[in-house]
């Protein structure tokens, strides 16, 4: 017999919009799914290239999305930063 995975709730700061969402996910969830969502939810747009942006956790960036979040140790309520990954001109 399998045991339900249960889902648990993270938030996820997405500097781009500088909003705050909170994302319903699962241990299993990966990180590069989690970025994907975040980005989905914040910019209102699918069309967003993920692949621009880095997460980071904990405050280090995650530099193998592949992995889970039950890897990382992120439980409910875990805080997480998507932020563009190159730095922005300041003018």
């Amino acid at each position: 017999m399998t045991a339900a995975l249960e889902k648990f709730a993270v938030r996820v700061m997405v500097t781009d919009a500088w909003d705050q969402v909170f994302l319903a996910v699962g241990p299993d969830t990966t990180v590069a799914d989690l970025k994907r969502d975040a980005l989905a939810r914040a910019l209102k747009s699918t069309a967003v290239h993920a692949g621009a942006y880095e997460v980071k956790f904990h405050g280090a960036a995650v530099r193998d999305e592949s992995l889970t979040l039950a890897a990382l140790g992120a439980g409910a309520n875990a805080p997480f930063i998507v932020l563009p990954a190159r730095r922005q001109p300041v003018r």
